[in-house]
């Protein structure tokens, strides 16, 4: 059992269905906002994708992600900021081959523009991030002919430009190759100190969210790194207890479940309070931004 933990809070995600939920984050103002509130209800990270203000669609642009966490910072709220580096990898497969592939909805570029608002804010030094997330391996994204593309020299890049750069990568594994590279790109020495790992579960068509999967990751997973792990929608908060029973950190947030409980929104920081309390009920600390950036080794 992890009796020191981290709350990570993924607050908005990429995912149009998330925009049905009258908490759901779109201006960076509103991003900034629910992250901050989050932050006060005990998250000591939060996990940052952004929003077009005018479509509420998915963005990659630095202007989002540099207002975002430039109101964080100014806030004087102490908190984590993890910028996703996940977007620009989906290929949508026509149904005729490479006659119609890629197929509309597909937004592929290469790893350096996945990552290029990390570049930018960390070589403009004002509001670099703390994190950046890696999605370290391909998945069939969904139930149709949506993939999510990343290949090993495209992590390879990754990792390097995020160690580069200084920034912490967590590396999140959907399926158990993905852990398998995660340990061959430590052995490369692509990740360097101790790695900071989220197994991503319930997540069709990756790993399923039960005991016995997880149990299996985590008795694989390499020596003396930090993880945490987390569920989608209704298992979301079960999977609160089952990580810190497994001795990891967990993750709650809008990007994975909307519902505090059957038909009830909820806000970021609703979750959160939710998670805290289950977590303290069972004889653990949350930990504080500045205990879990000891714990992280971050800059």
């Amino acid at each position: 059992m992890n009796h020191d933990v981290i709350i990570s809070c993924a607050v908005t995600g990429d995912d149009t269905k998330v925009t049905k939920s009258p908490h759901c984050a779109v201006t960076p103002e509103q991003i900034a906002a629910t992250a901050i509130e989050a932050a006060k209800a005990g998250a000591a990270i939060v996990h940052i994708h952004v929003r077009d203000p005018e479509t509420g669609n998915f963005s990659m642009e630095t202007r989002h992600y540099r207002e975002v966490v430039k109101l964080i910072r100014e806030s004087k709220v102490d908190v984590i900021v993890n910028l996703t580096c996940g977007m620009g990898g989906y290929i949508v497969i026509g149904e005729n081959g490479l006659k119609d592939t890629p197929a509309p909805g597909s937004d592929f570029v290469t790893q350096e523009d996945r990552m290029r608002h990390v570049i930018d804010l960390c070589q403009e030094g004002l509001y670099r991030p703390d994190i950046a997330t890696l999605d370290c391996g391909s998945l069939n994204f969904g139930d149709s002919n949506r993939a999510y593309v990343s290949t090993p020299n495209y992590l390879r890049q990754g990792a390097a430009i995020a160690r580069d750069l200084g920034v912490k990568p967590e590396m999140e594994v959907f399926d158990t190759g993905n852990l398998w590279f995660v340990k061959q790109m430590i052995k490369e020495g692509l990740v360097t100190g101790r790695a900071l790992i989220q197994l991503c579960m319930g997540i069709p068509w990756g790993m399923p969210a039960d005991i016995g999967h997880l149990l299996a990751m985590v008795n694989t997973l390499p020596e003396n790194c930090n993880w945490g792990t987390f569920a989608i929608s209704r298992m979301q908060m079960p999977w609160v207890a089952q990580s810190v029973l497994a001795g990891g950190n967990v993750r709650v947030g809008l990007e994975d479940n909307l519902y505090l409980s059957k038909g009830v929104y909820a806000s970021n920081a609703q979750l959160v309070e939710k998670a805290r309390g289950i977590i303290e009920a069972m004889g653990a600390r949350v930990l504080t931004a500045a205990q879990a950036r000891e714990k992280l080794q971050l800059r």
